[in-house]
């Protein structure tokens, strides 16, 4: 298909069509690719690209870093490891100086959920209660924004799936979705009551 002088494909392609993944291999849905985390905007852009078409290789064990020489790389696409690009102030894959740096030092993670462990810890029982109650339902707003994506994927076979459940709740082909027997008992109780009334 050509728009504008420019190739188009109908539908974007996939690196993995048509081959069985293991899910539990690095990738896979049980053991999912680390946060891209110690690089720039662009360096990110561009490692969330190589992930999406293939091009992405994951390391089998942690890579020299180009300013300290020792093993310390730990992340694919990086030339530095955490504590040197930190300590620059530069791009973990680049190497250029950068004040937006993407993502949080796996450190830092670790000492903000200690905190958050020694709060909870620390708490009466109705604020322990009420953080961990935040906590689960900001894991369930991901897994309903999750749950929502596939289902649009799903398109119209939902649609139409709901339809039918429509048309089988509705088994007297009225459209008004109310069941005729109920309402003729409401009617004669009805009718009763006012015979009752003018006696």
């Amino acid at each position: 298909m050509m728009i504008n002088g420019r190739h188009r494909n109908k539908y974007a392609w996939k690196p993995n069509a048509g081959v069985k993944v293991n899910e539990t291999e690095v990738g896979g849905r049980f053991r999912p690719l680390s946060e891209i985390t110690g690089v720039c905007q662009r360096c990110k852009e561009q490692i969330e690209w190589k992930r999406k078409y293939g091009k992405y290789k994951t390391l089998t064990e942690p890579t020299k870093c180009q300013r300290c020489t020792k093993r310390n790389v730990r992340q694919s696409h990086h030339k530095l490891c955490q504590p040197c690009a930190k300590e620059h102030g530069v791009c973990a894959k680049c190497c250029s100086r950068n004040e937006r740096i993407v993502g949080k030092d796996p450190a830092e993670v670790e000492a903000e959920q200690k905190e958050l462990q020694e709060a909870i810890k620390n708490a009466r029982e109705r604020d322990r209660r009420t953080l961990l109650r935040a906590m689960n339902a900001g894991k369930a707003m991901k897994g309903a924004t999750e749950k929502e994506e596939k289902e649009d994927k799903a398109g119209d076979s939902a649609l139409s799936a709901s339809l039918e459940e429509h048309a089988a709740r509705d088994d007297d082909g009225d459209s008004d979705g109310y069941d005729d027997d109920e309402e003729e008992e409401e009617v004669e109780e009805d009718e009763e009551e006012e015979e009752g009334v003018r006696n």
